[in-house]
């Protein structure tokens, strides 16, 4: 991305976000602020239908949906910090159901997204609560953890991350680290995030949208870097440290979140989330 920009792909996340309160019935993923910080805009109606299109919104939606689910979880078990890397336009520390239970929300995102975002906050009327704190962070040149203790983040203590639409942007090295550092944070600690699979290990039909969402990405300047395999992957996962290791790919999430809908709306690309949990 252009060091003085906010992020292209994060704007185009945010319509598809904001379209699938407007078009999707019932939705997957309640967001009614979402609309309001994409200043009213979404998909083009053109566009919105496709079924390219389509399955994109519906993986967007249920991927924040699967994060907030197992956020919920991790405030049961005692969590109070919430850390939402590549924070982008996500809502939640707008409307945290939380806030009374101590929750603390740290967006993590380059400094100009977080520009950004503060304009749209402001043109929404959406005011920045007590409980969530900005920390911006360019994770290809600076450390998450500085940038997190400077924002006031407690490392001592356990937290929960969310880490949404950033893993295909990252360098191997990038993603090793953050990785890495989650992985050093307290017992009970946990993180959600998805991936793209390598190309060879796709169906021909999830070849067909991977190839036509990368090259949105490399149009917009946000080429795609990084895939993985996903059993090296929970194996890595697993080297470090983590335990209770879920790995949905599409199948499994339509199973989950989209059975018996009237409008067939699923996904259907190879993207996959993934949940992992510090013993």
């Amino acid at each position: 991305m252009h060091e003085a920009l906010p992020s292209r792909t994060a704007q185009r996340v945010a319509l598809r976000r904001a379209s699938h309160q407007v078009l999707d019935k019932p939705t997957v993923f309640d967001d009614p602020l979402a609309v309001a910080i994409a200043n009213g805009e979404s998909e083009r109606p053109s566009d919105a239908q496709q079924p390219f299109s389509r399955s994109l919104r519906a993986f967007i939606a249920v991927r924040s949906r699967y994060a907030e689910d197992q956020l919920a979880a991790a405030v049961q078990r005692g969590i109070r910090q919430y850390v939402v890397l590549g924070a982008g336009l996500d809502t939640f520390a707008y409307r945290n159901p939380f806030q009374s239970a101590g929750l603390h929300v740290f967006e993590v995102d380059h400094p100009a997204t977080q520009e950004w975002k503060r304009g749209q906050l402001q043109n929404a009327g959406i005011p920045i609560p007590r409980e969530m704190t900005f920390a911006a962070v360019d994770f290809e040149r600076q450390s998450l953890e500085d940038g997190l203790l400077a924002a006031g983040f407690e490392k001592q203590q356990p937290a929960f991350f969310s880490w949404l639409g950033v893993t295909p942007y990252l360098s191997r090295a990038a993603f090793d680290t953050t990785i890495r550092f989650i992985a050093s944070m307290p017992s009970g600690s946990g993180v959600v995030f998805d991936f793209a699979v390598e190309r060879s290990l796709l169906s021909p039909v999830q070849q067909l949208a991977l190839d036509a969402l990368a090259a949105r990405v490399a149009r917009a300047g946000e080429p795609f870097r990084l895939f993985f395999d996903p059993a090296a992957l929970g194996t890595e996962l697993r080297r470090l440290g983590f335990e209770n290791i879920a790995d949905l790919n599409s199948d499994q999430i339509n199973a989950r979140y989209f059975s018996g809908r009237s409008d067939g709306l699923c996904v259907s690309g190879g993207g996959h989330l993934v949940s992992a949990q510090l013993p």
